[in-house]
């Protein structure tokens, strides 16, 4: 599951499957709130969105789009308040976490960390077999995280396995002697 926080517009998105094969949209959504209500009540209803989801569809793992610095830090303060909503229901169930950058999604979908959101929105939709690109952009970003994480976590997965293997023969060969 991909989560793309904001306070205003918070993007979810799930998708299956794993490197090599084809991936497949499950289902992507955007949380909103307003503006005219107070922060308090906002995170309450990011944090009640994103439980119901992990609840409806229990996830193996959720990526979270890491926080980073923008000129307006009126917009930090509320992306890194969703962002901090969206781990802690992940971590409250068990659920692996990750934190993915912006450009480090963007590279992964597109090829560039510079590309553009439209760019992404077009590559999600290819990737995932999609008519038109998932809108508005929350939730195409929210699919990106997802298939980056599929992408990266599995391979992540498959690097850490193989170091463990490794240290547990080094171990063994060490016992033996």
């Amino acid at each position: 599951m991909g989560i793309d926080p904001g306070l205003t517009r918070c993007g979810l998105g799930v998708v299956e499957g794993q490197v090599g094969r084809p991936l497949r949209l499950v289902d992507v959504n955007v949380l909103r709130t307003s503006a005219d209500r107070p922060v308090a009540e906002r995170l309450v209803t990011i944090e009640k969105g994103i439980d119901a989801w992990l609840d409806e569809f229990a996830p193996d793992a959720v990526a979270v789009e890491r926080v980073f610095a923008r000129s307006d830090s009126s917009t930090i303060m509320g992306t890194a308040q969703a962002s901090g909503i969206a781990m802690v229901a992940a971590a409250r169930r068990g659920i692996p976490l990750a934190l993915h950058t912006p450009s480090e999604v963007k590279a992964a979908v597109s090829g560039s960390g510079r590309a553009a959101k439209a760019q992404v929105g077009a590559m999600v939709a290819r990737i995932l077999r999609l008519e038109a690109a998932p809108k508005p952009a929350d939730a195409a970003d929210a699919l990106a995280l997802a298939i980056t994480h599929i992408w990266r976590g599995g391979a992540q997965s498959r690097l850490e396995a193989a170091v463990a293997q490794h240290e547990r023969r080094i171990a063994a060969a060490g016992g033996a002697r």
